[in-house]
């Protein structure tokens, strides 16, 4: 479960002081898919930022399960992202000189296992997301879609508890869109993952459980959802 109390996050320019989060307090229980919309500029991604320990707030808390992660060092904070945490990005951020295969590969290295261990662990992620046959294939090989399965291979395949997903329909056509999201959701019920979905997309948000609102660093539920 994510706790956030009073989590304000702002950051100090030559001109002014920008708060991108301003004193949010919510709770996120385990298993829950969630998706977030709002303006650009409204505090979205870093909400995501916070909930993916990869920034601490300028004051409160944020806690996951037992860690409160607003109050660990770097070193903690690294171990939890391995483990815990799967992120998925619009860009697909896959690396363009490594096989689909390498690039599953690449989110096991900090963890322990054999080599032929996550080779195979990386195989049965990419037969999980249907490219089983595209084990050798460059990025520039593949489509769009597809590079956004090898995306979720590697978010997934350290087998997390919460996987935080980043506008990952928004570079893709509606039916990719669907298809991309109907893997998303077969592995939140079968996994029982936490899935937290950032999108613009209201057909995507729409699929979601529940769904938030941030605005001006503000945090809202939207009518008829889980307070």
């Amino acid at each position: 479960m994510y706790e956030l109390t009073n989590v304000t996050k702002t950051y100090n320019t030559t001109k002014k002081k920008i708060v991108a989060l301003d004193d949010v307090t919510l709770s996120i229980p385990d298993g829950q898919m969630v998706a977030i919309q709002g303006p650009t500029g409204g505090g979205k991604s870093t909400l995501l930022q916070m909930l993916g320990a990869l920034d601490r707030p300028t004051s409160g808390d944020v806690q996951l399960g037992s860690s409160t992660l607003s109050k660990l060092g770097d070193h903690r904070l690294a171990a939890i992202r391995a483990k815990e945490v799967g992120f998925v990005f619009q860009g697909f951020n896959l690396i363009p000189t490594l096989t689909a295969l390498e690039n599953v590969e690449t989110a096991l290295a900090p963890l322990p296992g054999s080599g032929a261990d996550r080779r195979q662990r990386a195989q049965d992620a990419l037969a999980s997301v249907g490219l089983g046959d595209r084990l050798t294939h460059l990025p520039a090989e593949l489509s769009g879609g597809q590079q956004q399965r090898v995306a979720i291979a590697r978010a997934l395949v350290k087998r997390p508890d919460v996987l935080l997903a980043d506008e990952p329909t928004g570079a893709l056509d509606e039916e990719t869109r669907d298809e991309i999201m109907d893997l998303l959701e077969s592995f939140w019920r079968d996994q029982g993952l936490t899935l937290i979905i950032v999108t613009h997309d209201s057909g995507v948000a729409r699929r979601a459980e529940r769904r938030l609102h941030i605005k001006g660093g503000r945090v809202t539920e939207l009518a008829g959802q889980p307070a």
